[in-house]
């Protein structure tokens, strides 16, 4: 801060202006060479949850878990591993964010993993929710929620609707007005742009008002709250990657089932 001060006042005559806003806009609008980049690295990514069922296993340290994923992604020829994020826990996880820890996943379980992998300086940004043994009744119920979230937005999205309409769509199927069913989880948005940085504008919230259009790439991510069968709070979130097209969603992330994956 101290060397831009310094450089503002050196250059007397000229004007220094704020370009957040152009540049983001910029970035909006992905071209065909980064959509490609993109779209590969989502298929990396998505291999190495194709086989983690085949690894994981009951009693493996999350923290070993973390790791064995990250090996597993740089030999699926991934740059670098960039963001990693997960949980695990009895019918559900309370945390998206924790760093790893060495407590072994169990019986019963829902783990989580959120991979913001990077290859030639482009990033993917999904997740995948899987459960050890029989999942109990509110995960499963929590994450057929989420795939209908989703599949709400897939089929809003269009070139000519805001960001606060894929919000709209996917709060109606969590938070329905019956009342009947889990509680979204208030995290603000469901999903944002992606590309050279992990999250980009647009976020899906509710305030924001920017205009989709085609050739933008984004993350849909609903999440959801509910309760285990001890009365304790869970959450659960899903995450896909797609580019939007003037005929609509095209999806870069393979899609999740809408029952909740079993590892045995």
């Amino acid at each position: 801060l101290a060397d831009f001060t310094t450089l503002r006042d050196r250059l007397s005559i000229a004007a220094i202006e704020d370009m957040t806003a152009a540049v983001q806009r910029i970035r909006m609008q992905k071209s065909f060479r980064e959509i490609a980049k993109i779209r590969h690295v989502c298929g990396l990514a998505c291999d190495v949850f194709d086989g983690l069922p085949g690894w994981v296993h009951e009693g493996m340290p999350i923290a070993e878990l973390f790791r064995r994923f990250k090996i597993e992604a740089l030999a699926a020829s991934v740059d670098d591993v960039s963001y990693l994020v997960g949980s695990a826990g009895p019918e559900g996880y309370d945390d998206i964010i924790a760093p790893p820890d060495e407590r072994p996943v169990a019986a019963g379980d829902v783990l989580m993993l959120d991979t913001g992998c990077v290859w030639d300086g482009y990033f993917c940004d999904f997740d995948r929710n899987f459960a050890i043994g029989k999942p109990g009744a509110a995960a499963q119920e929590a994450h057929c929620r989420l795939y209908d979230a989703t599949e709400a937005a897939l089929a809003a999205v269009r070139p000519g609707c805001v960001a606060a309409d894929l919000f709209r769509v996917m709060d109606a199927e969590l938070r329905p007005s019956d009342g009947n069913v889990p509680d979204a989880d208030d995290v603000g948005r469901y999903g944002h742009g992606l590309g050279l940085q992990l999250t980009e504008t647009p976020s899906h919230a509710a305030w924001d008002r920017t205009e989709i259009t085609a050739g933008m790439v984004l993350t849909l991510e609903p999440s959801i709250t509910y309760m285990a069968t001890d009365g304790s709070p869970r959450m659960m979130v899903a995450e896909e990657d797609i580019l939007v097209t003037a005929e609509g969603p095209d999806l870069l992330t393979r899609r999740a089932p809408r029952d909740l994956p079993v590892i045995d």
